[in-house]
């Protein structure tokens, strides 16, 4: 590539965001010699890692000019996968001497290891902290007939605006996150219910639920984390959801403090403080904590209509590319349940290249086709629409495709073996899958693995 090719290929790019997804992205882009700037609300690198003992306003997450929290971290939080499987492919996420050495780490060490990738990579110097993105809109086509977009951002110190700023950027891409605006749960009666009701994305300490009967509605990881959390200091807690194994017993407690006692769906509350489940018991609870997922919320991002947010992000090609905004916008980290930070590389990767024009994106229409099909095989087997971002079975073939689109190596064998040799673990342990790995056999031959890479790199 010629000095002049180098310099049309090289963009300056917006990056929202500086927790994992957003700091695997910065180093990608630089790595490709785009300009980059990164735009993060708080004072520290890590997202959603990072816990903040502040909650919202409105506990249940509905009113929409509450005061808003970005975390959804609690106290206890660890991980619910081993830390090596969680590393970053080129970062090794190995035990260090004096700090959290367990398999299954808390939030703060992951904190600190999100903190040492950018200090390693050399990120710091380019992320704007303390910076909140109010406004992000495609404005212009610049001299060579690009696109650019304008970013509105306000930065302020102690809770004062300090400065306002307006800036063009030939490229955005959205890193923040989805794990922040709650969804809640449709219940009948629930406005004369008189107990209290909250989201899990405003839950820190399990101490202000003592001697209370709470009902816990959602059985995905953080249901069952809070439950178990919960269970104690409550008197009892009611964990209420629509997917239990069939050999499941409505009629007897689970959990080591046997007072976790599982249910069917809620199905009616009532004025006395009644919840009734819908496999026929009830019981009188004092709160109702909804551990029912979140919506995609990016209020800052004008696209007039070409992409839409709220139980998926639409239209966007392999979930990373609106195709009519394409490349000039993208999104990194959409997917879920999957191996978060070797995700976040692999597609910041691939962007970094195709705004270098080292990779090529296929036509509009293309992409445009792959999502209907998507979209209509989804559909044909009725799978739910929150749950297409959710690649079950094919993850491991989708890492490898976006491997492939970069020219890098495909992730290790061990890493799906790993991945699911911990989630049955999980299902089968509940209470102690993160104090125990069944496998000690993989679990060196990871070790060795990253041990080697952290010798070679």
């Amino acid at each position: 590539m010629s000095p002049t090719q180098q310099l049309l290929s090289d963009k300056r790019v917006g990056v929202i965001g500086a927790g994992a997804a957003g700091l695997a992205t910065a180093k990608e882009l630089i790595h490709e010699g785009h300009k980059v700037t990164v735009f993060e609300q708080a004072m520290q690198v890590g997202g959603l890692w990072v816990y903040n003992p502040e909650v919202d306003s409105d506990f249940l997450g509905v009113e929409p000019h509450r005061k808003r929290v970005h975390s959804s971290t609690y106290a206890s939080l660890r991980t619910n996968l081993p830390r090596e499987v969680m590393s970053f492919i080129d970062f090794p996420f190995l035990t260090q001497q004096g700090r959290d050495e367990r398999c299954y780490p808390s939030h703060k060490e992951v904190a600190l290891y999100l903190e040492n990738f950018a200090k390693e990579f050399d990120l710091l110097h380019v992320i704007q902290f303390g910076t909140l993105v109010e406004h992000v809109e495609l404005v212009t086509m610049d001299s060579t007939g690009e696109k650019q977009w304008k970013v509105i951002t306000t930065r302020k110190i102690d809770g004062v605006v300090d400065e306002v700023k307006e800036e063009l950027f030939d490229a955005v891409v959205v890193c923040s996150g989805h794990y922040f605006e709650p969804k809640i749960a449709n219940i009948p009666g629930i406005n004369n219910w008189p107990g209290k009701q909250m989201h899990s994305h405003n839950y820190r300490l399990a101490e202000p639920f003592t001697n209370q009967c709470v009902v816990i509605i959602g059985t995905q990881p953080s249901g069952m984390d809070i439950s178990r959390d919960v269970a104690n200091v409550a008197k009892e807690v009611h964990l209420s959801g629509r997917n239990w194994n069939s050999s499941i017993d409505f009629t007897k407690p689970m959990g080591r403090h046997q007072n976790i006692w599982p249910h069917s769906t809620v199905i009616k509350t009532y004025e006395d403080g009644t919840v009734k489940f819908k496999e026929g018991s009830s019981t009188i609870a004092d709160v109702i904590m909804h551990c029912t997922g979140y919506r995609y919320y990016y209020p800052f991002l004008d696209t007039k209509g070409l992409v839409t947010a709220a139980n998926i992000v639409k239209p966007v090609y392999q979930h990373v590319f609106p195709p009519s905004l394409a490349p000039s916008l993208s999104f990194v980290g959409l997917l879920h349940k999957v191996l978060p930070f070797p995700l976040f590389q692999f597609q910041a990767k691939w962007i970094a290249m195709v705004l270098s024009s080292k990779v090529k994106l296929p036509p509009t229409s293309e992409m445009t086709e792959s999502i209907k099909a998507f979209y209509d095989q989804c559909e044909a087997s009725s799978k739910p629409m929150h749950q297409w971002h959710d690649l079950g079975d094919i993850e491991f073939e989708y890492l490898d495709w976006l491997a492939d689109q970069s020219g890098s190596e495909h992730l290790e064998s061990w890493r799906s073996k790993m991945k699911n040799i911990a989630f049955q673990h999980l299902f089968n342990n509940p209470d102690t899958y993160q104090d125990q790995w069944p496998d000690e056999d993989l679990h060196q031959e990871a070790l060795i693995c990253l041990q080697q890479l952290e010798i070679t790199r």
